[in-house]
């Protein structure tokens, strides 16, 4: 719906997504592809709004994760009310479904779905979540829910977890919009002495996504994951 999606382990009807997907995903995949059994052997990767969501994950799920990788992460920082503006507001409240939300413009579309991931409400059709504003007016009530989603909110709670990674490398591009809150998550680490590599490199968001995988994110999960037995 909104061409883009958060994975943040929601509950709407039961159940953790969050908690199954990790779960399942990784016993399902060993299962089938014969992996090593234990955390050592797993690695958590993402970019973007899939970056929000491996930093997200690998706080909670240090038990299931042996090394971090974090990609110009989105969405890091409490989200102000000013950040929502009277046209993103009418255009928001506009969409009454989800073919709808083709019309919208990015960052609208990228705030439906923080909506669908952090104000779900399934008795709310057709969209099942609540918008964070409402006739135009934030709403603050929704905007709370969504800080209580912000990762620099609650990273503080996930710190012995952090210390339990083999390694955590952070990324993001001197020309991202995201450059500050990346750096911010950085020093976040440092302050509490979590061992954790940071490199600002020249790009910009997108330009080089398929370089860093393929000549930095591969080759730090080949230093840093183990597959022996030994490891656990």
């Amino acid at each position: 719906m909104g061409n883009g999606s958060f994975f943040c382990g929601i509950r709407i009807t039961s159940g953790s997504p969050n908690r199954h997907n990790c779960a399942t995903g990784s016993s399902g995949g060993e299962a089938r592809q014969r992996r090593a059994p234990h955390r050592e052997s797993r690695g958590l990767v993402g970019h973007s709004m899939g970056g929000y969501g491996a930093t997200r994950i690998g706080m909670k799920h240090s038990d299931i994760f042996g090394s971090l990788y974090i990609m110009s992460p989105c969405c890091l920082a409490p989200r102000s009310p000013e950040s929502i503006n009277a046209d993103m507001a009418k255009a928001l409240e506009a969409v009454k479904s989800p073919a709808d939300s083709a019309n919208l413009q990015f960052f609208a579309r990228a705030t439906l779905a923080s909506a669908a991931a952090w104000s779900s409400n399934p008795n709310n059709p057709p969209l099942y979540l609540d918008s964070p504003t409402k006739d135009g007016s934030p709403q603050p009530a929704i905007l709370a829910k969504w800080s209580a989603n912000a990762v620099l909110a609650f990273a503080d709670q996930y710190v012995d977890g952090l210390r339990r990674y083999k390694a955590i490398s952070i990324d993001v591009g001197d020309q991202d919009g995201l450059r500050a809150d990346t750096q911010k998550l950085h020093e976040f680490m440092d302050k509490y002495r979590i061992a954790n590599g940071f490199e600002v490199y020249s790009g910009t968001h997108t330009s080089m996504v398929a370089d860093r995988f393929q000549n930095h994110v591969v080759p730090f999960f080949s230093r840093t994951l183990c597959f022996d037995a030994s490891c656990k």
